[in-house]
């Protein structure tokens, strides 16, 4: 729709400031009012048949009946609106619907800030200063939890038959326990698929009191039950029982445990001087060209730093059947297997946005958070 010069030079007569334009009683404002009015207005001409002046066609007992004062929240701050009304009640608008209460996406602005860690407070203190808005806890919440509907038709979605790899972790979140009432450190499982297209999907979320292979072994379940059938390498951070969890729902997967992981388990046996020296030898190990050179290599590093640190390789060979999957694999896809990083990025995201927050008041917050956080 263009607009004409002559209408616009119409428009901004007296306006001489940028308030008289913008103010919270400029024009701009008063235009939004006054168009809203008329669209109310005409989709009541609609509802009822004939145009506001004119008498209502013959038999038809129902008519224009005044209008109601409403006030709605919007980027403008508090908007007042009247609207049409009819005698029996049957008016419905489209515009603005019966108990509409916020315009211009206010609710998407209140999750767009929970997304980014700001508590109920926070964002109620945004809003007036930045829109002049005074709004509610009550309500900051429930636009909030309208979230949770989302999550439960996503974490309920059905998924690919099959996934090429999937990556797997845990971390870290504080959340008061609605039992005991105490804060406490709970486990989010993640699970990242890369499908078939190379696309990365956050495949649930899930949160428990503890990181086990117990709850895993659900977690494998659920995925089975929402429709994947296989999975082909399957990277974790070398939790104990966890590969038995992965091939008990999935018999034929390959675990690859978190080569990332495991160095920096090894290096917690180090002096800080030491650190460089002993990462650079352990790298000697995993970027090895075959999984017999990365045993030659092993071996060397035993002996070179068994003396000094006798826990690192034992670690190391511990876990070396689910090391040394990946060298089967050309350079390009060892390296998106041989770390859980894509999943600790999705973290490492999550956790700047809690940081300020301290401690989630239930399981429910945190789960609105981070399903805001992922990837899509």
């Amino acid at each position: 729709m263009t607009i004409s010069k002559e209408l616009l030079d119409e428009l901004l007569k007296g306006c001489e400031r940028p308030e008289d334009l913008l103010g919270d009683a400029g024009l701009m404002k008063e235009l939004k009012i006054r168009l809203m009015e008329r669209m109310l207005g005409a989709e009541l001409t609609a509802h009822l048949g004939y145009e506001e002046g004119r008498d209502a066609p013959p038999g038809q007992s129902n008519r224009r009946n005044g209008t109601a004062a409403k006030r709605l929240k919007g980027q403008d701050g508090e908007v007042p609106i009247s609207v049409p009304r009819d005698r029996d009640g049957s008016f419905e608008p489209e515009l603005i619907r019966k108990g509409q209460t916020r315009i211009d996406g206010i609710d998407d602005k209140i999750i767009a800030l929970y997304a980014h860690g700001l508590t109920v407070r926070d964002i109620r203190a945004h809003l007036e200063d930045v829109y002049g808005l005074k709004v509610s806890p009550d309500l900051i919440s429930r636009v909030t939890d309208a979230v949770l509907d989302e999550v439960r038709e996503w974490q309920s979605r059905a998924l690919e038959r099959m996934y090429p790899i999937v990556i797997f972790d845990a971390l870290r979140v504080k959340i008061r326990d609605a039992d005991s009432r105490m804060v406490k450190n709970k486990a989010v499982y993640v699970a990242l698929g890369v499908s078939r297209d190379g696309v990365r999907e956050v495949l649930g979320l899930w949160i428990a009191d503890n990181e086990g292979a117990k709850f895993w072994l659900s977690v494998m379940n659920e995925l089975k039950n929402r429709g994947v059938q296989d999975i082909l390498i399957a990277v974790v951070d070398g939790l104990k029982g966890f590969p038995e969890a992965i091939t008990a729902a999935f018999p034929d997967t390959t675990v690859q445990t978190c080569i990332v992981h495991l160095v920096r388990h090894s290096l917690n046996f180090c002096a800080w001087k030491d650190r460089k020296a002993v990462a650079a030898d352990l790298k000697r190990i995993y970027q090895a060209a075959t999984a017999d050179q990365a045993t030659g290599e092993l071996d060397a590093f035993e002996e070179k730093w068994a003396g000094k640190y006798p826990s690192i390789a034992p670690a190391w060979r511990r876990a070396w059947e689910e090391v040394i999957p990946f060298f089967a694999f050309d350079p390009a896809i060892r390296k998106i297997i041989y770390t859980t990083n894509a999943i600790e990025s999705l973290n490492r995201v999550i956790r700047k946005s809690i940081k300020t927050r301290g401690s989630f008041p239930t399981e429910e917050a945190a789960t609105k958070l981070i399903y805001c956080k992922r990837p899509v």
